[in-house]
């Protein structure tokens, strides 16, 4: 490992009693590659141990990286109250293609914020949403029968479509015609109950549903 001229981390860690910060990276793992020209990485830790007066500042983060010759470092750190659940993301330089995307969050995730979305990552190949809260906006829509102005979101490289614990708005526009179009099939993943309380709201717009491309 000491003759590598660049290496890449990815971390994924979940329940970790402490946060990684700079001065972790250094001792446990930069000072042992003395060799190494660029280093690249991308760390995302969740827990639940923190309440949110406990998290470290990003100011904090960033400090411990100031000797870090390599990129700039860039963190965040969200604290979702009504889950009790913390997330720390540090990554080390902007990335040119993103293919998965995860949205985590306490507040809907609203068709416009969904179309920026694939706007910021168009080679995009797999979206998991998770949020229990329904599209405000949305419903709004409904209410002035006013759902067919609505932009269509086009997934040029979507592959795999992922929904954990969403709300069944979420997975009833990604089978409409009318907001959703997908290229590619597409592998579609969501919890059995959910799956069937949409279907029975689609009895009668069948002609509307991107069936063929869903799997």
């Amino acid at each position: 490992m000491s003759n590598l001229e660049k290496r890449h981390l990815y971390l994924n860690v979940t329940d970790r009693n402490t946060f990684i910060d700079g001065d972790d990276l250094k001792t446990n793992i930069i000072n042992h590659l003395s060799r190494v020209n660029s280093f690249v990485f991308n760390i995302k830790l969740c827990n639940s141990h923190y309440i949110e007066t406990d998290l470290p500042r990003n100011e904090y983060i960033q400090q411990s990286f100031k000797d870090f010759k390599y990129n700039r470092v860039i963190s965040c750190f969200d604290h979702f109250q009504g889950s009790r659940y913390n997330q720390c993301h540090i990554y080390s330089e902007l990335f040119k293609r993103v293919y998965e995307v995860s949205l985590f969050d306490e507040r809907p995730v609203e068709h416009d914020f969904s179309l920026q979305i694939l706007q910021s990552f168009p080679f995009m190949k797999k979206l998991t949403i998770n949020t229990r809260k329904a599209q405000i906006n949305e419903r709004r829509r409904k209410s002035k029968n006013d759902v067919e102005n609505v932009s269509i979101i086009n997934y040029y490289h979507l592959t795999e479509l992922q929904f954990f614990q969403a709300y069944e708005e979420y997975l009833e526009e990604s089978l409409l015609n009318t907001k959703t179009c997908f290229l590619n099939n597409v592998y579609l993943f969501a919890a059995r109950e959910l799956l069937e309380k949409v279907a029975d709201n689609f009895t009668r717009d069948s002609p509307r549903l991107n069936g063929s491309k869903i799997h």
